[in-house]
């Protein structure tokens, strides 16, 4: 793990990079296997879900007899912290609903929006080295409130064909409609194309590694909406020497786990604090269960140490992290001038898995400086706004003048003509 001490601003953007791959490379390998779904649908996600999970497959979705086993084989335990979570999530989403209001721009003239939900929507849920169950709360969940008719959710089997328990408990919970045993990039195309089972969606939501991000980019195209661009995850961590060094290094090592090329960074103006995180963080190091990824997680990893408040600031926001953790004595203050992050968690006591998995907010944050463009995912990612608008004889009066000398401006008669011909009646 690298120490930054006082870096020219200069060097600040590639102090920001992330150790993300280019997936443009990835781009022929991509547009193979979503041809052949696109062409062959069933037969082609089958022969890939051997070739790339290796499993055999009869059928690719989930049967109730495997979602009644599932509920037989999550603990009661974890039965109850998948319902807790999913309140809370449940809670914070459904207070982000809509409320329209009509608006008379002028008089005789009154627009509105209202929202409505997207029909038809495909959740992605990796497979890969953890079982991502708190995902599908954090995209199902709000696709629920918002009334999606059809949430289908695509995740890759183990080689027995079996998709874990934890995930097919957290799909029921959640009220996904069905449920498909199929990764990485067929699963995309799956949803993007339709086949013989699988659904054809609306918009893609999900985490993946770099061939679903790439095919995820490809079907946005022309095919279908994705949530956001994607990349591997990040968090920052800004301290003082108020902050607790065994917090930051749980905070940094906590990110880090979730893949080798996951980033997590410390930045700070108190250099007093760097050498107690360092032990901290290779304390709790040797613990972890998951230490090898850890491990290469942390190798483009740094601490950066600057000059002052205003500079940690202001880095921060030219960073834009997918988490932010504020662990400071005026944490508030700082939290008040972020302006490019996907959640922040502000205060010594609020860990970012708090955010992964139960206070409530949304886990599903751009990444890779996205924050400066992106929200997270949220229940209006649901949701689409149409407008509405209505007209009197009185407003067309009033606003007619105006929208002729529009149309003439741009050299559109037509348009004018619209206006011209009813006013003529009135």
């Amino acid at each position: 793990m690298e120490v930054i001490k006082y870096p020219s601003r200069e060097d600040w953007a590639s102090l920001a990079k992330r150790p993300a791959l280019d997936v443009t490379t990835l781009f022929d390998t991509v547009r193979t296997v979503l041809d052949e779904v696109r062409l062959e649908g069933d037969t082609a996600v089958k022969r890939y879900e051997e070739k790339f999970d290796k499993v055999r497959l009869a059928d690719l979705q989930v049967s109730e007899a495997e979602i009644q086993e599932a509920r037989e084989l999550v603990s009661e335990d974890l039965k109850q912290a998948i319902r807790t979570a999913k309140d809370n999530i449940e809670k914070f989403h459904a207070s982000q609903r809509f409320t329209g209001q009509k608006v008379e721009t002028t008089s005789g003239v009154t627009c509105w929006q209202k929202a409505v939900a997207i029909e038809k929507v495909g959740l992605y849920i990796p497979g890969g080295t953890a079982p991502l169950f708190s995902t599908v709360l954090m995209l199902a969940v709000p696709a629920h409130i918002a009334g999606c008719k059809e949430i289908v959710l695509c995740t890759p089997p183990n080689k027995e064909g079996k998709v874990h328990p934890a995930i097919l408990f957290a799909a029921e919970t959640a009220g996904v409609s069905k449920i498909f045993k199929a990764g990485g990039i067929q699963a995309i195309a799956a949803m993007a194309y339709g086949t013989e089972s699988v659904p054809k969606v609306y918009k893609i939501f999900g985490p993946g590694n770099q061939y679903v991000t790439a095919a995820k980019q490809l079907v946005s195209l022309k095919d279908v909406a994705i949530d956001m661009p994607a990349g591997p995850s990040e968090v920052e961590v800004i301290a003082d020497e108020t902050a607790n060094p065994d917090f930051i290094a749980a905070d940094f090592l906590s990110q880090a786990e979730h893949g080798a090329d996951s980033q997590a960074i410390l930045v700070t103006s108190c250099e007093g604090i760097v050498a107690p995180v360092i032990k901290a963080i290779q304390e709790q190091l040797s613990k972890l269960s998951r230490k090898e990824i850890t491990e290469k997680a942390l190798e483009h990893s740094r601490i950066i140490v600057l000059k002052d408040e205003l500079e940690v600031i202001d880095f921060t926001n030219a960073y834009a992290p997918e988490h932010l953790i504020i662990q400071t004595a005026n944490y508030s203050h700082i939290a008040g001038q972020i302006e490019n992050a996907g959640s922040v968690f502000m205060g010594p006591y609020t860990p970012e898995s708090a955010g992964d998995y139960a206070s409530g907010t949304n886990h599903t944050l751009p990444t890779n400086g996205y924050a400066k463009a992106y929200s997270g995912v949220n229940l209006d990612s649901f949701i689409k706004k149409i407008t509405f608008q209505e007209i009197t004889a009185e407003g067309l009066k009033n606003l007619g003048g105006t929208i002729q000398i529009m149309a003439a401006g741009e050299q559109l008669d037509a348009h004018r003509n619209a206006v011209t011909i009813r006013l003529n009646t009135i």
